[in-house]
């Protein structure tokens, strides 16, 4: 589940990154604002790459899926972009866990073949 949630956190990264600077043009929010927003949010996507096999880090994976479609009041297009990400957080943990179960499986056959 960590390497399929981190792939979409990372890609989250970048996207915030990119509305940030479209924000700037758009919004008539300061360039203060945008970037200690945007920069949050950045920053929080890269240290919940680390957190995801700790408590609460899918929650609030969740809660930065939330962030992200909500910035469509700001960006626009944030909604389409963050309701695919939202989709793509979600199959991130649906199948994560399954490979995760997958995997534990398989490793407890070998031991036994072993």
């Amino acid at each position: 589940m960590r390497t399929l949630c981190a792939s979409t956190l990372i890609g989250e990264f970048f996207v915030i990154g990119f509305a940030g600077l479209v924000a700037m043009r758009l919004s008539d929010l300061s360039m203060g604002t945008v970037w200690t927003v945007s920069g949050i949010a950045m920053l929080l996507s890269v240290l919940l790459c680390g957190m995801l096999t700790r408590p609460g880090g899918v929650a609030l994976g969740w809660a930065l899926q939330i962030g992200l479609v909500l910035s469509g009041f700001v960006v626009p297009v944030m909604f389409f972009l963050g309701l695919v990400f939202a989709g793509l957080w979600w199959a991130s943990v649906h199948f994560g866990r399954k490979i995760d179960v997958a995997k534990a499986r398989f490793a407890a056959e070998a031991a036994e073949a072993g």
